[in-house]
């Protein structure tokens, strides 16, 4: 049966001037109140009390001189009138949200976000990110270096670089490479006063070592090379401790002391002579770098075209 609210809204919509239009702020509470039918939950939804979503409806009703909700007992019902401009409000706030979503968009800079280790971050990442930047240079790159595990999705990071033992990593597939382990020093050191031609040279020489978690020796990382030399265990001279490796490096380059050389990361390093590595080869230390993207990224052309990058730098550098 045709409710006869409806030809009094169309005639009323119709007849009216365009500056007539009801309050555009009540407009809010109306199309609330129509997906929750109870002005309570609106108001809710809205952080207003129920009277006041009230008493916006009653200003709607009056403006338009029909009832939009039949009132019955604890249950709200769109009227026939009401239905017609719950129709034209929710497509016009659609229109408007998709609108503001790509205006904001158009604006926004284009940005990708990841998380790496500090020593990854200054010892490969950051030397060669410049190829990066040229190649997008409209492209942001922001890169929160830490050794917590970031929550990726939680924290929109886009992707990560994650340093931990091959097993552990083998579910974000391959690695993007795999780490070799050498003692390095400074020129200067290696040739000095006191030479470093075998292992047991080390025990003139300063430890220059990286704190590690609760539980794990100073010389953890310093284990797969002692294993290959047939080392049981390391003595040095003394020892100087960094909460980061790349400080421990910076002390090696200029001359302070011994420290472990995680290779690819120090690749650069040994090749210009800033450091060397005294003793020849190094040992797999069974660890690796692996990639891992978050589900923001599928979204991001940019973050993917960084994934890319960071394969191919790797593969160019060739592990090392």
């Amino acid at each position: 049966m045709r409710n006869e609210n409806a030809k009094p809204l169309a005639e009323h919509l119709s007849t009216h001037p365009r500056g007539a239009l009801p309050p555009l702020d009540l407009l809010l509470s109306f199309e609330a109140a129509t997906r929750h039918l109870s002005f309570t939950l609106a108001a809710r939804e809205l952080f207003l009390t129920q009277s006041a979503v009230s008493r916006q409806i009653q200003q709607i009703e009056a403006h338009l001189g029909v009832p939009l909700f039949e009132r019955r007992h604890r249950a709200l019902v769109l009227t026939e009138g009401g239905l017609v401009l719950q129709r034209a409000v929710v497509d016009c706030l659609e229109r408007l949200r998709d609108a503001t979503a790509r205006v904001r968009s158009a604006g926004a800079s284009r940005q990708v976000a990841m998380t790496c280790t500090p020593g990854f971050a200054s010892l490969w990442l950051i030397p060669r990110l410049a190829r990066f930047t040229a190649s997008h240079p409209a492209v942001d790159v922001r890169i929160s270096a830490t050794l917590d595990l970031l929550d990726l999705q939680r924290s929109q990071v886009d992707l990560a670089v994650r340093f931990c033992p091959i097993a552990d990593g083998e579910g974000a597939g391959p690695p993007l490479f795999e780490e070799t382990v050498v003692p390095v020093c400074a020129p200067s050191l290696a040739h000095g006063a006191l030479p470093l031609r075998r292992p047991a040279d080390l025990a003139h020489h300063t430890l220059l070592a990286v704190d590690m978690p609760q539980g794990m020796a100073l010389t953890s990382d310093w284990e797969p090379w002692l294993n290959v030399m047939g080392l049981p265990e390391l003595r040095m001279k003394n020892t100087m401790r960094f909460t980061q490796y790349a400080d421990a490096v910076a002390a090696a380059v200029a001359g302070q002391g011994v420290v472990i050389g995680r290779l690819p990361l120090l690749a650069e390093l040994l090749r210009d002579g800033r450091l060397v590595a005294p003793f020849g080869g190094g040992a797999v230390s069974r660890r690796g770098y692996f990639v891992m993207l978050s589900p923001r990224a599928a979204l991001n052309a940019d973050a993917q075209d960084l994934v890319r990058w960071l394969r191919a730098e790797a593969e160019a550098a060739g592990g090392a």
